[in-house]
């Protein structure tokens, strides 16, 4: 199975994902993560603002992915802990995700996410968690 077959089954494996509509965008080894604008994603009407949670799920489903891919597993990653920081209120418009695996040991990973809008170098959130990964991921020493 190549890669971006790999990417389709993934994030048909994860009923959120159908719900925040995402979709994946692979251009060689980068993988986005968009996530078309709904009303349903607002949180606060008032601005109006997209939920902090919809974003962090965004970010969370981005590692996950990435992870997915780079550990070359069939099985998912398990997220360990995640923290978020929250830049800038997300508008209603389309969302974008990147995430970048720093590093991959024996059982745990690290992985980096960032979350934008109009402009890569305007980040809404930014994630960074650790990941159990699956014992068909981990090399035989």
């Amino acid at each position: 199975m190549n890669t971006e077959e790999r990417l389709a089954t993934a994030l048909a494996r994860i009923p959120y994902a159908a719900f925040l509509g995402v979709r994946a965008e692979l251009k060689g080894d980068e993988l986005t993560l968009v996530m078309p604008f709904a009303d349903h994603l607002i949180g606060n009407p008032v601005l109006p603002a997209l939920h902090g949670g919809v974003v962090g799920a965004l970010m969370e489903l981005t590692a996950l992915t990435q992870l997915a891919i780079a550990s070359k597993s069939d099985a998912f990653p398990k997220t360990i802990d995640v923290g978020f920081d929250y830049l800038r209120s997300g508008r209603p418009r389309d969302t974008f995700a990147r995430a970048r695996v720093v590093k991959i040991g024996r059982r745990i990973a690290n992985v980096q996410a960032e979350a934008w809008q109009s402009e890569r170098g305007a980040l809404i959130a930014a994630m960074h968690g650790h990941f159990l990964l699956a014992d068909d991921a981990v090399e035989p020493a």
